[in-house]
């Protein structure tokens, strides 16, 4: 792992026993029961390349993003804007994210939801489908393939989506053969140096078997770019900072969910 993966894991790894102290695993099994399903993966099957509206404060790459803002009106705006579902940061340290950010959006639109963070504890798994989330990301390198493996069988165990990033051909490998991943993200950034090569997603498409779920993440803000990916085959996007910088967030998404034929700056 990059020296910036591995501060971000290990003080992940630190929050997750502060809150595991402050809210044993038992108390949020319990909420699981009434939990409402919203399938995750169903809303990126659809026709066209779906995309994932993302909500992001800040990010050690882009610094901030965008501060201020009330949750509950920027989802509504990308569910308005006709996002097939949304990716809420819950990460505090680097993304200014909360789990508080994932509740508040899960009440305020139905959109189904992506928890995204740095999921390496089983707790954090129970954590996120007691906020509401319906899917998790795991990212393979941030985990050894046990921890992969463990992770994804008991988000399944939960009726939790998930969402394997990969970033190039080794981890492409673990995804396909520790857990035969069902919805591969492609990773266009580079976790080493942040650095982004939007390339990436087309070398590696041609690896991933035909039947899975791909999306592409990192680096791309236009309608050319996301029609580009429907022609070689892939099937959601997930955008976060070029909406999250825009003035007008329901029109943006419009524009790259192809609804609006005028594009605004993003």
């Amino acid at each position: 792992m990059s020296s910036v993966l591995d501060r971000i894991v290990e003080t992940t790894r630190e929050d997750v026993k502060r809150r595991r102290k402050q809210t044993p695993a038992a108390e949020l099994e319990a909420m699981l029961a009434s939990r409402e399903d919203r399938p995750f993966s169903e809303a990126l099957s659809r026709p066209g390349v779906s995309l994932i509206a993302e909500h992001k404060r800040r990010s050690p790459s882009a610094g901030p993003i965008r501060e201020g803002g009330e949750i509950d009106a920027i989802v509504q705006a990308y569910e308005a804007g006709g996002a097939a579902a949304l990716s809420i940061l819950t990460e505090e340290r680097n993304f200014g994210g909360s789990l508080a950010d994932l509740r508040s959006a899960r009440a305020a639109c139905g959109l189904p939801i992506l928890r995204k963070d740095f999921i390496v504890d089983p707790y954090q798994v129970i954590e996120s489908a007691a906020a509401g989330a319906d899917a998790i990301l795991l990212i393979v390198a941030a985990l050894e393939p046990k921890w992969l493996e463990r992770l994804y069988t008991e988000a399944r165990a939960v009726d939790l989506d998930i969402l394997v990033e990969v970033h190039d051909e080794e981890e492409l490998e673990c995804a396909l053969e520790v857990v035969d991943a069902d919805v591969i993200g492609i990773n266009n950034r580079n976790l080493g140096d942040f650095t982004v090569d939007i390339q990436r997603t087309f070398e590696l498409l041609s690896d991933i078997p035909a039947g899975k779920t791909v999306v592409a993440e990192s680096g791309f803000h236009t309608r050319q770019q996301i029609e580009e990916l429907e022609r070689v085959g892939i099937d959601a996007v997930l955008i976060g900072e070029a909406l999250m910088r825009s003035e007008d967030l329901e029109a943006a998404t419009r524009v790259l969910t192809g609804t609006d034929a005028d594009e605004p700056e993003l």
